[in-house]
C-alpha cells in the first residue's frame, strides 16, 4: 500500500471499495442500478423543469418538491456514477482525496433529502391544521430561507464531519467493506483515537435519521388530531388525500434505512440493501409526485398534447 505520512497521521494514497465482491451475477446488479440512475435522473429532471417553467406551481408546497428533486439528482449523481466507474473498471481502487470527495456529497445530498421531508411534512401540518392562517405563516419568502438554512446548516455539518477525517491514521488497512466511502465504516477502521470522529457521527445519527422520522410523527399526529375536527368524511379524505404522495416519499425512504439497520445482514446482503436504500428514492420521488399530484400531471399532459399536435398534423396531411 503507498502512504503518504505526515507526522504520526497515515493516510493511504488510495482506499479499496470491497462492493459485491465474490458475488455471483454481481453485474448484473449494478445494470440494474444503472438503470435506477437513469430513471432517476430524466424522472426529477422533468420534475425540476415543470415546476421552474409553470407559475401556478411556484407556491411554498412545490418548493420543498423542487428542493427534493434537487436533492435527489444530486445524491443520485454523487452514488452511482462512481459506482458504475469503480465496479467496471479494472480497479475498484479510490484516491484518499476521491474518497472523502465522494463521502461529503453522498452524505450532504441525503441529509438535505431529510429536511426536505420535514419541512413537507409541517408544510401538510399547517395546511389542514391552520388552514385560514396558511398563506401568512408558509409563504415563498419563508420556504425560500428556511430551504437556505438546511442547505447552510447541512453544509456546515457535513463539511465539518469529513474535514475530521483527515486527522485519523489509516496504518492498519485501506479496505472499506461498503459500495462507496462510507463514514460509519471508515471511522471504525484507524489505528489512532477517532472518539471525535464517533461523537460526530452520533451527532450526524440523531440530526438526521433521529430527529427527522420524529418531527414528522409529530406533524402527522397533529394532522390526525385536525383531521377529527372535520364534521365530514368527504373533508377528512380530501384533506388527508393531499398527504398521500408525501407519506408514500417518507416510507419509501426511511424504511428501508430502518430495514437496513435492524435487519444487519452479511457484507454483501448489507451491500445490496445498503445501496438500494439510497439508490430507490430518489427514482420513485418523482414517479409518486407525478402520479398523485393532480397539476404537475395536468401541466405534463399539456406539454405532451402539444407538442404531439403538430406531429399528428403532419401525419394527417
Amino acid at each position: 500500500m503507498s502512504l503518504s505520512q505526515n507526522i504520526s497521521i497515515v493516510h493511504p494514497e488510495h482506499f479499496f471499495i470491497t462492493g459485491l465482491t465474490g458475488t455471483p451475477y454481481s453485474t448484473y446488479y449494478y445494470i440494474f442500478l444503472f438503470i435506477i440512475y437513469f430513471i432517476s435522473i430524466i424522472g426529477n429532471s422533468i420534475v425540476l423543469l415543470v415546476i421552474a417553467l409553470h407559475r401556478s406551481l411556484h407556491s411554498p408546497m412545490y418548493i420543498g418538491v423542487f428542493n427534493l428533486a434537487l436533492a435527489d439528482i444530486g445524491e443520485s449523481n454523487a452514488l452511482i456514477p462512481n459506482m458504475m466507474k469503480i465496479f467496471f473498471s479494472d480497479s475498484q481502487y479510490i484516491s484518499y482525496n476521491d474518497c472523502l470527495a465522494n463521502m461529503f456529497f453522498v452524505n450532504f445530498f441525503i441529509t438535505v433529502q431529510t429536511y426536505t421531508l420535514v419541512v413537507l411534512a409541517f408544510d401538510r401540518f399547517i395546511a389542514i391544521s391552520l388552514p385560514l392562517r396558511y398563506n401568512a405563516i408558509v409563504n415563498n419568502k419563508f420556504m425560500a430561507i428556511l430551504f437556505s438554512v438546511i442547505w447552510a446548516f447541512n453544509t456546515f455539518l457535513i463539511t465539518l464531519s469529513t474535514s475530521l477525517m483527515t486527522r485519523l491514521s489509516f496504518c492498519k488497512s485501506n479496505v472499506v467493506e461498503s459500495w462507496y466511502c462510507d463514514y460509519g465504516r471508515l471511522v471504525r477502521m484507524p489505528c489512532n483515537d477517532s472518539s471525535i470522529n464517533n461523537v460526530i457521527a452520533i451527532l450526524i445519527q440523531a440530526f438526521f435519521l433521529v430527529a427527522p422520522p420524529f418531527i414528522i410523527v409529530l406533524s402527522y399526529l397533529g394532522i390526525f388530531i385536525a383531521l377529527r375536527k372535520i364534521t365530514s368524511w368527504e373533508g377528512r379524505f380530501k384533506a388527508l388525500k393531499t398527504c398521500v404522495s408525501h407519506l408514500l416519499v417518507v416510507g419509501s425512504f426511511f424504511l428501508p434505512i430502518i430495514f437496513n439497520m435492524i435487519a444487519a445482514p452479511s457484507v454483501n446482503a448489507r451491500i445490496i440493501s445498503g445501496s438500494l436504500s439510497i439508490a430507490l428514492p430518489p427514482m420513485l420521488n418523482p414517479i409518486i409526485y407525478v402520479l398523485n399530484t393532480a397539476k404537475i400531471k395536468d401541466l405534463i399532459r399539456k406539454v405532451f398534447n402539444s407538442r404531439s399536435a403538430p406531429i399528428r398534423g403532419n401525419v394527417s396531411k
